[in-house]
């Protein structure tokens, strides 16, 4: 009995030192302009990399609880705080001019390339297995970083938009898993939780995995009520990036959803028309089939009008309000590519029908005191011109 009772103990105290995290350290990036970006390492050895943006309302101690986990599992974590944020250098995103957001915004590119490469100059880490998450800003950011760096495996994305290059990047890369979540109670936009799960759909990749919840915020503010994401998104890049590394030079058999569909025949030339066939069929089917979102599809209608597709952009538009019809927004846009097609008098009754609906609308009273003073603006332009 002597003998065993320092065994127990010996025994008791590995796995008490194996199950603590180990030491996160404190860093400082160069950016390429000579800013210091503070950032925390969190070290697992030998083993994958995982990159972590944070939203543009936090700094890095946001992803703190995902990087824990990760070093736990053997996955090496950077969190940094973006220039203008936390301990990182720059002039200060809170309370900035429009000048000054500019600014920041077209730095941090940069500053992120200069973050992935410290990453993967560290001891041990295998440059093979790199993944990049993102929350709300955090997610373009974390997109447009994967773009220039084809080989990273996968991405965790939450709570967040992205431009069309972004959802195009998504959609045609099946290769690659993502992870995205957000909760339907998120305070910057009532449809975030929809096109998060979108995003996923568009994803063909059968690996992709979606998490919703009832409530939780924004982003990585759903880590405090709900601490099960933290397990699912380190989960996910254990399974991606350790039990079973993503091989993006696999063959992969693309999911076939309807939201991949539409988005696919939507981006073709003329390609509204049948876009809008897969969008009625999937109605007739389920009168709440989600499709599409409505700002992606908003976003196409404008690029179009950018590129001389007058005709395209208002079968878009036109698509949207079909889809949406309680928007205000919609309605707007409509208006603006019947004005680009010379038909003022739809435009006027769209612009018309966009105030109408302003009162209901579900979004923010800031955006929609903007959208009612640009409205009554363009009515009385085209009530005008009717003289």
């Amino acid at each position: 009995m002597g003998r065993t009772v320092p065994l127990f103990f010996l025994l008791l105290s590995v796995s008490i030192a194996y199950s603590q995290a180990p030491p996160a350290k404190d860093v400082d990036i160069n950016a390429p302009d000579g800013t210091k970006l503070r950032a925390t390492f969190f070290a697992a050895k030998t083993g994958p990399g995982v990159l972590l943006l944070h939203m543009c309302n936090t700094a890095r101690k946001s992803w703190e609880p995902v990087a824990k986990e990760l070093a736990e599992k053997g996955i090496n974590a950077l969190t940094i705080d973006n220039r203008g944020f936390g301990e990182s250098g720059g002039p200060r995103f809170e309370g900035a001019s429009p000048a000054v957001l500019k600014q920041l915004n077209e730095k941090w590119p940069g500053d992120f390339e200069a973050a992935y490469d410290y990453l993967v100059a560290q001891p041990g880490i295998d440059k093979t297995r790199i993944a990049v998450g993102g929350g709300s800003c955090g997610v373009n950011n974390a997109i447009t970083l994967a773009e220039h760096h084809p080989d990273v495996k996968t991405l965790v994305l939450l709570a967040g938009g992205t431009d069309l290059a972004g959802m195009n990047y998504i959609a045609r890369r099946s290769e690659m898993p993502i992870f995205t979540a957000a909760a339907a109670d998120d305070e910057y936009n009532p449809a975030t939780l929809q096109l998060m799960q979108w995003f996923s759909e568009i994803s063909g990749n059968p690996r992709t995995k979606f998490s919703g919840f009832k409530d939780g915020r924004h982003g990585t503010e759903i880590f405090g009520p709900h601490p099960e994401l933290v397990d699912q998104i380190a989960a996910f890049l254990v399974d991606t990036l350790v039990t079973s590394p993503v091989d993006l030079k696999a063959a992969v058999t693309p999911r076939k959803t309807a939201a991949s569909e539409f988005w696919t025949l939507v981006n073709q030339p003329g390609g509204a028309t049948k876009a809008a066939a897969v969008f009625r069929e999937a109605r007739q089917r389920d009168p709440k089939a989600y499709v599409f979102p409505e700002m992606p599809l908003n976003l196409l209608g404008y690029a179009r009008l950018q590129a001389g597709d007058k005709e395209e952009a208002v079968e878009l538009f036109k698509l949207n309000t079909e889809a949406y019809p309680a928007s205000a927004n919609a309605q707007d846009s409509l208006s603006d590519g019947y004005l680009a097609a010379g038909k003022n008098d739809l435009a006027l009754a769209a612009e018309q029908r966009c105030l109408e609906l302003l009162p209901a609308d579900t979004n923010g009273a800031q955006f929609k005191n903007q959208l009612e003073q640009v409205a009554k603006k363009k009515i009385a332009k085209l009530k005008s011109e009717q003289k």
